[in-house]
């Protein structure tokens, strides 16, 4: 988000447009104004400028709090979170202006995630994944991932120093500290050298464009300029990518910006999931996951419905002829 700016329009301005306008990336703005529009729809005429002074009494607050359940009240916790913060930031923002003096939301709370027990994708998920036009980038870091059955963070903070390509593995620093070594197949051979494409040292996956902080040197790619790409961003476009994927019932470009996609870490979870199903045993599963406990990688291993549906057709009893 940009630096705020004061403008005096006493209540009565664009306020949807003033509040997008302070918003740096496209993205957010997007997924934004999406939720800003069903507010100015809601409780603006369509020929009238949108006014928020009238938020400032109880009675707008209950209308705000039955509105917004009324629209987001049976969906997943998620988007609902995922609206309400983005009504609470914009309400943040006109209270800075002095053009709000109180919370219209101040009824409505957070909703917890309900626990998902089916955080694995199926075979078919992931095929479906690697069946996009994907970025070069991308497609290496997904397909890594997944091989590896590493940490997005391990796989991120990796150097090109830190590949053994002729071996297919790698060193990495585990969570806790120790060194590791993470072990990828085939098609993660076939794409590491496309992506280093001649370099020789300094961060495997980098951002698009040169950095435009100073960073520590360690962080940049000597030959390009351009830095290690973070987390949050590969994580924004994973889940923005995975969006359709996540959520096949959705047709509305509104309401999919609005959906939730999938976690990186799901791809170290599959990879877990099905090894175990393959029938990979404990040792080796500690070995691929870097866990040092069984009870950490309790969770991941949990047969999956696709995996116990195929357990239970090839049990079934051959029909009698």
């Amino acid at each position: 988000m940009g630096e705020l700016a004061r403008l005096d329009h006493g209540g009565s301005a664009p306020l949807p447009a003033a509040y997008l306008a302070i918003l740096q990336s496209p993205g957010t703005q997007r997924a934004y104004r999406s939720t800003l529009r069903a507010l100015r729809a809601e409780f603006s005429p369509p020929d009238a400028p949108f006014t928020v002074a009238e938020f400032d009494t109880d009675a707008s607050a209950d209308r705000v709090t039955d509105w917004f359940t009324g629209r987001w009240g049976q969906r997943a916790p998620a988007t609902f979170n995922r609206n309400l913060d983005t009504l609470r930031s914009a309400v943040s923002y006109w209270q800075d202006q002095h053009w709000l003096s109180t919370d219209p939301t101040r009824r409505l709370r957070r909703r917890g995630r309900t626990p998902d027990r089916t955080r694995a994708l199926s075979h078919s998920e992931i095929d479906a994944l690697f069946d996009q036009d994907l970025a070069l980038r991308e497609r290496t870091l997904y397909t890594l991932l997944y091989e590896s059955a590493a940490r997005a963070s391990e796989v991120l903070a990796l150097d090109i120093e830190d590949l053994d390509l002729r071996n297919q593995r790698a060193k990495v620093r585990r969570k806790g500290g120790a060194v590791d070594t993470i072990v990828w197949q085939t098609r993660t051979a076939r794409l590491l050298p496309r992506l280093i494409n001649g370099r020789k040292k300094g961060p495997l996956f980098l951002t698009e464009r040169r950095a435009r902080v100073e960073l520590p040197a360690s962080d940049l790619c000597p030959y390009t300029g351009r830095a290690r790409l973070s987390y949050r961003r590969a994580e924004e476009i994973f889940e923005q990518t995975t969006r359709a994927l996540a959520n096949p019932a959705i047709t509305e470009p509104d309401e999919l910006h609005q959906a939730q996609g999938w976690t990186l870490h799901q791809l170290r979870h599959s990879a877990l999931t099905h090894a175990a199903e393959d029938g990979a045993n404990t040792s080796t599963l500690l070995a691929f996951s870097g866990h040092t406990s069984v009870v950490s990688l309790a969770r991941y291993t949990r047969v999956s419905a696709e995996a116990l549906g195929r357990w239970q057709t090839g049990r079934a009893p051959r029909r009698r002829r």
